[in-house]
Parts: C-alpha cells; structure tokens; sequence
C-alpha cells in the first residue's frame, strides 16, 4: 500500500507536470518518437504489402521478414545501432521501426491478398488496368486489416518507446530510466502508468478513426481481421480466393 501512495502522490504533485521534463511534455515527446516511427514504417510496408499481395510473388519474403523482425530485441538492436551510429534521434527511430514495419506488412498483404476475386475479376472484366484495381477495389476492400495493423503497430511502438530515454533521448521513458538510476520505485510506477494509460486512450482514439474510415459494409470483418492477421498470413501465401 505504501507504495501506491507514494505513486499517487508522485501523479499528484505538481512540479512533475510542468516545465520541460514535467508529464505533459514528455507525452509530447513520446508521441512524437511514435508517430515518426510509424509514418516511416507505413512509408515502406504499406506500398509493399500492396504490391505482394496485388502480384501475388513474395509471399513467403513477407512472411519471413515479418516473423524475423518481430523476433530481433528491441533494446539490443538500438544498442547496435547507437555503437554504429552514435547517440541520437536516427537509431531509435529505426529500431522503432524496425517494430512497425511487420503488422503493418503482414496487415496490408494480407488484405490486398484476401479480395473477393470474383471482386477483382470483375473489375478487371471492366478494362480497368492492375494499377487501378489496386488503388480502386483491392485497397479500399483490404483497408480493415491495413487499419489494423496500422493500430497494432502504433501500439506496439508506444509500448516500447521508452527505449529512447535509454540513450539520453525524452519520452516517457525518462520516468523509468531516471527512477530506476536513483531506486526512485514511485517514479518508476508512474511512469510505467503513463505509458499504459497512453496506450489506451490512443487505442480509443485509432479505433474511432479505424470505425470511420471503412465503409459499413466492410466492418463486419475488423474484429476478425485484426485478430486473424499475422496468424492467417501463411495460409495466404501462394493462394487467393
């Protein structure tokens, strides 16, 4: 109990939420390190993800790249990256990345992949060229599970953004590595609480914005594709509908 005082009084204190190390500027700071991360990540999974599943070749690269990044230690790979690149905002961002890039792979092939193909048939029966319907029928169709693993790696680089206080960077997680240098528990638990908290409230926000996007008559497969999206991966490769 003593130290759920001490963390309530911790949060409670109002020196911790000013200034520039205060509550509110190292959540700036936090989701400024996620959103880098996961625009970057997009930037390079999504245009791949589509361009697999849309050809059908590289099925089973995506499905190694993915199991494979998702099994690399993300504070052994930053600590690899800092030895050869130095102290700054560049490696925590590709480690972070590094973390985004296979849900988001893995969301976007396997939506683009799962298309009706009676779907895909007939818009192709209607002269429209494979660019088209990519962009016109199997991208809208695949936007549940692009969405989803849009909101699963956010999530997951949120979770693990407090890696970059690891190397004298801010965030959130400067709570735990500062408390845990002074043995300062209630610190440590608050910041933890943060992070969690954070977590949630941007889960809540994604999922409103993931209900607005889609077409109504696409929702019905969100819960099931965002549950079943890396797992039903390899049973997309080298098969469609």
């Amino acid at each position: 109990m003593s130290l759920i005082t001490d963390v309530v009084s911790w949060l409670s204190d109002s020196t911790h939420w000013s200034g520039a190390g205060g509550v509110p500027a190292r959540v700036v700071e936090h989701l400024g390190y996620t959103g880098l991360a996961v625009a970057a990540a997009a930037v390079v999974a999504v245009p791949l993800g589509a361009l697999i599943g849309h050809t059908g070749r590289g099925g089973l690269v995506v499905v190694g790249l993915a199991n494979g990044l998702r099994a690399l230690p993300e504070l052994g790979l930053l600590t690899l990256l800092v030895l050869g690149m130095g102290i700054g905002l560049v490696p925590v961002t590709l480690a972070l990345v590094v973390l985004a890039v296979p849900p988001l792979l893995a969301g976007t092939y396997a939506g683009v992949r799962n298309v009706d193909r009676a779907t895909v048939d007939a818009a192709t029966g209607m002269g429209m060229t494979g660019r088209k319907v990519l962009w016109h029928v199997e991208l809208p169709n695949a936007l549940p599970l692009i969405l989803g693993g849009l909101r699963a790696a956010t999530l997951q680089v949120l979770a693990t953004a407090a890696i970059a206080a690891y190397v004298s960077l801010g965030g959130l997680g400067r709570y735990l590595i500062d408390g845990l240098a002074v043995n300062d528990y209630p610190q440590v638990v608050s910041g933890a609480a943060l992070i969690a908290v954070l977590a949630l409230l941007l889960e809540g926000v994604l999922a409103i914005v993931q209900r607005l996007a889609i077409s109504p008559g696409l929702r019905p497969a969100v819960n099931h594709g965002t549950r079943s999206m890396l797992g039903a991966v390899p049973q997309l490769v080298g098969c469609r509908r």
